[in-house]
């Protein structure tokens, strides 16, 4: 099978295509011949050797992919032949809180190879079926940005019809957060760069729009929005010193999701703020299987499909990361 590789450089350009054998399966595996993968922000940070997330060389990357079942071992008794997949980003994450035990072994990182390959091999508990109305290019957007903003949105923050709900961007993560902030019955705020972008909100039903070049100070049209009282839930996909912005338009008692990190890993952070006002500041680590099981059922009966920007061919794999390192409008998808 063919396989990408992660070289001793570090950046996209290296990305090696091999060819690799994959082993033999033990009886509680299946064999799952990949059809699609989706990029997230994490996978590029793995490619080009950022921080903790630098793998070792011949690492393969990314860690969202669904599939189809060609074989499986003769004690696998969950799954049945041709029965379509998708890894989980965590595979140890079954059900229950996240715990040291649970949180290691996350695909295609420091640790596990990821499955931008042909073929990959799981445990039978390590896989989730995945809704029969999704394509393979829309199943394949879901085990990181999918699950994450269920979990951040829906799981852990408790959104509800009147809730105000403040999106960052329209990447991945965004534009899922606002597909299910709206199915929640949120007023939904959304921050872009581009009015072409903002556009694609407004067509999905999003109630407020915000061009952030046109409006660098965009805190007080939040404000104004929302009566001076600020927004029930942040979901904030920048980070670093853009929190201190979020803290600024947050309500009383309110939630900032913290999910994505492009803008930095730190900030100094206004501590008397954060306890006078009760923020809440929840990290949000991807979900369980679980979760994925409470998304798929809401996906299907909800009938919403995940805002896909590009797809690339598998051989074409190194485009689809200089898409991303420049920015996408939703996903960024790999199809075989």
């Amino acid at each position: 099978m063919k396989a990408y590789q992660v070289s001793k450089e570090y950046s996209i350009s290296s990305l090696e295509l091999v060819d690799k054998s994959y082993p033999k399966l033990l009886p509680n595996e299946v064999l799952v011949k990949m059809k699609a993968n989706s990029l997230n922000y994490r996978d590029l940070m793995v490619v080009t050797g950022f921080s903790s997330w630098q793998p070792p060389v011949g690492r393969i990357p990314v860690s969202d992919g669904v599939g189809i079942i060609v074989e499986k071992g003769s004690e696998v008794t969950t799954l049945a032949l041709n029965d379509r997949v998708a890894g989980l980003f965590l595979p140890k994450w079954i059900d229950g809180k996240l715990t040291d035990e649970k949180i290691g072994g996350s695909l295609g990182g420091a640790k596990t190879d990821g499955l931008l390959q042909e073929y990959a091999i799981f445990d039978q508990n390590e896989v989730i079926k995945v809704p029969d109305f999704l394509s393979d290019e829309e199943a394949a957007t879901l085990p990181c940005a999918g699950l994450t903003v269920w979990h951040g949105v829906i799981e852990k923050g408790d959104i509800k019809p009147g809730s105000t709900v403040l999106i960052q961007g329209t990447g991945g993560v965004s534009l899922f957060s606002a597909q299910f902030a709206l199915m929640a019955g949120a007023e939904v705020i959304l921050l872009s760069s581009s009015d072409e972008k903002l556009t694609l909100a407004e067509k999905m039903g999003i109630n407020h729009l915000i061009n952030y070049r046109q409006i660098p100070e965009w805190e007080k049209n939040i404000m104004d929005i929302t009566s001076g009282r600020g927004v029930d839930h942040i979901v904030e996909v920048v980070g670093g010193r853009n929190i201190i912005r979020s803290m600024n338009v947050i309500a009383l008692d309110g939630t900032i999701a913290v999910i994505g990190l492009m803008g930095g890993l730190s900030a100094e952070l206004d501590t008397a703020k954060i306890m006078s006002r009760q923020i809440r500041l929840q990290g949000i680590e991807v979900g369980s299987k679980e979760m994925f099981s409470h998304m798929n059922e809401a996906l299907a009966a909800h009938g919403i499909h995940p805002v896909i920007d590009n797809v690339y061919s598998f051989d074409d794999a190194k485009s689809a990361f200089y898409h991303l390192e420049k920015g996408a409008t939703g996903k960024i998808v790999i199809k075989y």
